[in-house]
């Protein structure tokens, strides 16, 4: 029976804990860490807090001829704690985002306008397909996916994160946009030494 009591207590604190931290709005002054953003005093949160103006078609004039307008923790701070958030994505025609992984989340991918080309691939297989508007796709936490516009236009989608911080890792950045030696760089990819450099310059790296 004393058992009994110890459970009813400890499901009630839970309970009682879970009402009382509903949610968490991001106290972005202070740092940031694996379970989150501190919260802010309940008393300076508002409405605002909630809301996220903009979720509008970035500038696609760049090396990858696209655009991703977030809405992540540090753009949206009422996403802090849920476990959620969520992006725009934007690629002119022949544009594409390259191989790249968020480390921290699953995305789902709700295409809009256009048609992009996208896939995920794992050691043993690639999961690739082209979609139109209408279609989702999804990529598992960590693995490596692409998107690359296949259509005559430009294409939209609207993307969703189950973290509020997904992160990202983009292989071309990691490999040319370093001060790695070209000549490592090289031997461990088997491009050439020119090749290395030309992308090197492409995406900001040296040496």
């Amino acid at each position: 029976m004393k058992m009994i009591y110890v459970l009813f207590l400890f499901a009630l604190l839970s309970y009682t804990n879970a009402s009382v931290n509903d949610f968490c709005v991001a106290d972005l002054k202070g740092p940031d860490s694996p379970s989150g953003y501190q919260c802010k005093p309940i008393s300076s949160v508002t409405a605002d807090d909630f809301v996220f103006h903009g979720f509008v078609a970035g500038n696609t004039t760049n090396s990858f001829n696209a655009a991703l307008t977030s809405a992540f923790v540090t753009d949206f701070p009422g996403v802090n704690g849920l476990g959620i958030s969520a992006a725009r994505l934007d690629i002119a025609k022949g544009g594409s985002i390259p191989m790249h992984t968020h480390p921290g989340a699953t995305e789902l991918l709700i295409m809009v306008e256009g048609e992009i080309t996208a896939g995920f691939m794992t050691p043993t297989a690639l999961y690739s397909k082209t979609l139109k508007p209408g279609d989702l796709m999804v990529f598992p936490q960590g693995q490596l996916h692409f998107q690359v516009n296949s259509g005559n236009g430009k294409a939209t989608a609207f993307l969703a994160f189950s973290s509020a911080n997904p992160g990202a890792q983009l292989l071309d950045l990691l490999l040319f946009g370093n001060a790695l030696s070209t000549d490592i760089v090289a031997q461990t990819t088997f491009l050439d030494v020119a090749q290395v450099k030309k992308l090197k310059a492409r995406f900001g790296g040296r040496n």
